[in-house]
């Protein structure tokens, strides 16, 4: 269980990072540090590139950082020392890694879309409102099921499906005969894949917008 609450917490702290993430592209229109590295023989593809790469480094360093210290607070408080044991349930530093990178893709696109930090933040928040009405739309339209399957693809909510939150499975060993509280928290490829897909999305649409741009 401690993989999936390290994980769980640790990346809510994500929205702090992705902060760095739209200053990052805002500052290079606004410093025209951009155009001067395209006038330097940087072509706009490697442009893209370099920061995806940038934050698939930080992402992994990240997720690095989470094994460490989640394997210590396993090996300080599980009554178990079987290495097999421990590492139960790792997957979810997969899923966290997948899920930085695909949220910190995202903030890209959106720098690339709005040139300015603030602006591409204000995008992020319409994004998860307009993920809600959609999915609320769809409830009424048709029926609740329907609505759930759809919104699975949506990109913050298909982020978010990854790590589950673990307050009800925490709940479920505290009364363990409640079978109303029983939950899917595990980790599915499925999910793992549509962020995945995502990822290429957004760092397409990043290098679409700049390529067909005048800067």
């Amino acid at each position: 269980m401690v993989w999936h609450i390290t994980t769980y917490f640790s990346a809510l702290f994500k929205f702090f990072f992705a902060i760095v993430v739209v200053s990052m592209i805002g500052n290079e229109y606004s410093n025209k540090t951009l155009k001067q590295n395209l006038i330097d023989g940087l072509s706009k593809k490697e442009f893209i590139l370099s920061k995806f790469y940038a934050i698939a480094f930080f992402s992994l360093i990240s997720t690095l950082i989470i094994f460490c210290i989640s394997l210590i607070l396993g090996l300080v408080y599980s009554s178990y020392n079987e290495i097999n044991i421990i590492i139960r349930e790792i997957e979810f530093l997969p899923a966290y890694f997948i899920k930085l990178v695909g949220f910190f893709s995202f903030c890209l696109f959106l720098g690339v879309l709005a040139k300015r930090s603030a602006f591409a933040l204000a995008f992020l928040f319409v994004d998860f409102i307009f993920e809600w009405i959609l999915f609320g739309l769809i409830s009424w339209k048709s029926d609740m099921a329907l609505a759930i399957k759809v919104q699975n693809f949506f990109p913050l909510t298909s982020m978010s499906n990854l790590i589950k939150q673990p307050f009800q499975r925490v709940a479920m060993t505290k009364f363990p005969n409640k079978n109303d509280l029983d939950y899917d928290y595990a980790v599915h490829f499925d999910s793992m894949l549509i962020v995945a897909l995502w990822v290429v999305v957004f760092v397409y649409l990043s290098y679409y917008l700049l390529k067909k741009r005048d800067l």
